[in-house]
């Protein structure tokens, strides 16, 4: 089982709109610890997560998702309904890209339920990592475009400030984030945009941070392939993975993603090792 925090990092929400989503009876948790108070998600609710996302995604005010969801469509119903709903966003907002494909994704992963594939999940060992990296603050998971618009552009800024103060790279480029709440409600993250350096010498006033990111012991890795709009389809078959063989998610320890082939501008072809930390049971 995962907590609300690990189970909204997986789901791309916020802890704060899984908890509205309980209080109003949409996705309600498995399990509450009775002195606590703690709520507990399994891998499976990811799948009711993504018919209310898909539904939300679309326009449909929590009333009415609230509606579909009771009325319990079958796969086929609800593929006709997104579809129909889908090209009426496509003539009214042609501009929206990132929002369509949010729902193409999500429409896939319902079309897969009771059959997702989670036999290319592998798990294994990360050692740690001495990077260059530069920073910035994001939303928060439920607004993928805002982590896109303020991590996208730290990597050619990174690149030359790299090039500036002959720094080479010794692998792929990586990002990882972290919660950077400045409030008891507050969801936002801190997104690291990273290259490896190897034990290469950065100066002092270079204005990249040297990190070294810690050994993972064990991490559930996946490749995803596509526009990272679409990540959460492969988070979601790491969650999976992680509930079937009976592992939690590590505390403390947040998901990194390594982009191994980027071609500029067809992001279609992008492939990319998502890693998971978890403990192993």
């Amino acid at each position: 089982m995962f907590s609300i925090g690990e189970f909204a990092g997986l789901g791309r929400v916020s802890v704060r709109m899984l908890r509205h989503y309980d209080a109003i009876g949409l996705v309600r948790p498995a399990f509450v610890e009775p002195h606590s108070g703690y709520r507990f998600y399994t891998a499976a609710q990811l799948r009711q997560l993504n018919r209310v996302l898909a539904l939300k995604d679309l326009g449909f005010s929590l009333h009415e998702v609230q509606t579909l969801i009771d009325e319990k469509l079958d796969p086929a119903q609800l593929r006709g309904m997104l579809r129909l709903r889908r090209v009426e966003l496509e003539t009214r907002m042609r501009q929206d890209t990132a929002r369509l494909a949010q729902v193409d994704a999500r429409l896939h992963m319902i079309e897969s339920e009771g059959h997702m594939d989670t036999g290319d999940v592998i798990l294994k060992s990360i050692p740690a990592t001495r990077v260059v990296q530069l920073s910035g603050i994001a939303a928060g998971y439920d607004h993928p475009s805002s982590i896109t618009e303020n991590l996208s552009p730290l990597y050619p800024r990174l690149m030359q400030l790299m090039e500036e103060h002959g720094v080479a790279m010794t692998g792929a480029p990586l990002a990882w984030y972290e919660p950077a709440p400045s409030g008891p409600d507050d969801e936002t993250i801190a997104v690291h945009a990273a290259f490896p350096i190897g034990e290469a010498e950065v100066g002092a006033d270079t204005g990249m941070e040297v990190v070294t990111l810690p050994p993972i012991e064990h991490a559930a890795t996946a490749l995803h392939h596509g526009p990272m709009s679409e990540a959460f389809r492969t988070g979601q078959t790491i969650a999976a993975w992680i509930d079937a063989h009976g592992h939690r998610a590590a505390e403390p320890g947040f998901a990194r993603e390594v982009y191994l082939d980027c071609p500029p501008g067809e992001f279609d072809k992008w492939v990319t090792e998502m890693q998971v930390p978890v403990r192993v049971s």
